[in-house]
């Protein structure tokens, strides 16, 4: 197959989710900028195992392609678990790409191809809210019963079977109609600009942890782990973002979190510089961040794809734990569900294997009328059940308030 690739201005400021005219097309959004997609012009397998970002960047490098490789897009969403066969990875027909108030249209067709073009950028009904009224479904383990699975994780790792743990609960949510994630899209985008607000076939979140950024062979990673809630008083807010900073349990999640991106980003190159911790705040929470700089070995021609890179961190103990065998086997002994995409890798990579990757964090799958969040907990020596309840319940607040009734 070849694809031909064109591209042409747009002169329209509106924002991508209303020029989407597709309410299950895909979206990349931060601070106005990013990308929205829509159409198939090929679908990649993915599969499972320890080489699945290997075989997805080589099958878009085998591509037979007229144009601007920098145009070719692929946009993927991992599973969290490498042995499910969750992941996604799509190349879309149309692609707009907003950067520094400049929009153009992508075109990728297929050479021969005489199928109908996809829809123009803004044709079709515009985003739309809803005014039904939230209603709760449950989750895969009741509140008692994930306390108790935290509390165990929490012996063990007190007792040295573990340094960290990340265990998650997932919320869900259904109301009478189904809803328009470009709609949810946009509230999350106003909310969080600073945040990844990401769409991906029903996968919806707006994320602030960059996994992995590669421009050429500078590569960019942003941990984050340890949190704490904002307080309206500005006074208390601080007070709040100061004991983050001074917490000794805190300091210990987000250093183990930190570490095991260092150490495995190490493994591709050299010059690996960390800065922070910081704090970082957002629209609802507070997070320790620290950010990771390095360069990546191309000394044999190639070096590493953004998502050969994103899904060799993977999973980070910020979203996994350490060591990690031992807290993935934790994981899947005590959680109580499947994670799917939750925490797995999500974003772009374009034909020269650059692009953009962060975790699939603060989200919800998707299904017609149908939400299911999550959120997750780094536990530690110091934690306490009942404040790792409290924290997924902040988390939890990012997506329940995008889906509330507009």
């Amino acid at each position: 197959m070849t694809l031909r690739l064109t591209s042409r201005p747009v002169d329209d400021d509106r924002p991508l989710p209303v020029l989407l005219p597709d309410p299950h097309g895909l979206l990349v959004l931060r601070r106005g900028s990013g990308l929205a997609a829509w159409g198939q012009a090929l679908r990649l397998s993915v599969g499972t195992g320890p080489n699945r970002a290997a075989r997805t960047t080589a099958a878009l490098r085998d591509l037979d392609v007229d144009g601007d490789p920098t145009d070719l897009l692929v946009f993927a969403s991992l599973a969290f678990d490498r042995r499910h066969g969750a992941s996604r990875a799509v190349v879309p027909r149309r692609i707009l790409r907003r950067e520094d108030g400049q929009t153009r249209l992508v075109c990728i067709d297929p050479v021969g191809d005489d199928s109908p073009p996809p829809p123009e950028p803004g044709s079709g009904d515009a985003p739309r809210g809803h005014d039904d009224r939230l209603r709760y479904a449950g989750s895969s383990l009741p509140d008692l019963r994930w306390l108790e699975a935290v509390a165990t994780a929490i012996d063990r790792i007190e007792a040295g079977v573990a340094r960290k743990v990340v265990l998650a609960r997932d919320h869900a949510l259904w109301c009478e109609h189904p809803f328009d994630p470009r709609w949810l899209a946009l509230r999350l985008a106003a909310r969080f600009p600073d945040c990844w607000t990401f769409l991906h076939e029903g996968l919806l979140g707006a994320t602030p942890e960059l996994l992995a950024r590669r421009r050429g062979t500078a590569v960019t990673s942003v941990v984050l782990a340890g949190t704490t809630g904002r307080d309206p008083d500005p006074a208390q807010d601080a007070r709040l973002g100061r004991a983050l900073l001074d917490s000794a349990k805190d300091q210990l999640e987000h250093r183990l979190a930190a570490e095991s991106v260092t150490d495995r980003l190490g493994d591709l190159g050299g010059d690996v510089v960390a800065t922070g911790p910081d704090l970082l705040a957002l629209d609802n929470v507070q997070h320790l961040a620290t950010r990771i700089t390095g360069t990546l070995d191309d000394t044999t021609g190639r070096a590493p794809s953004v998502l050969e890179v994103a899904d060799h961190l993977h999973p980070t103990a910020a979203i996994g734990g350490t060591p990690r065998d031992v807290a993935m086997a934790m994981i899947a002994e005590l959680e109580g569900m499947d994670r799917g995409r939750y925490a797995g890798p999500v974003g772009w990579m374009d034909g020269t294997g650059d692009g953009e990757v962060a975790l699939a964090l603060r989200c919800a799958q998707l299904s017609g009328a149908r939400a299911r969040l999550f959120a997750g907990v780094g536990l530690v020596p110091g934690s306490l059940p009942e404040s790792e309840l409290e924290e997924t319940r902040l988390k939890l607040l990012a997506m329940q308030g995008a889906l509330a009734p507009s």
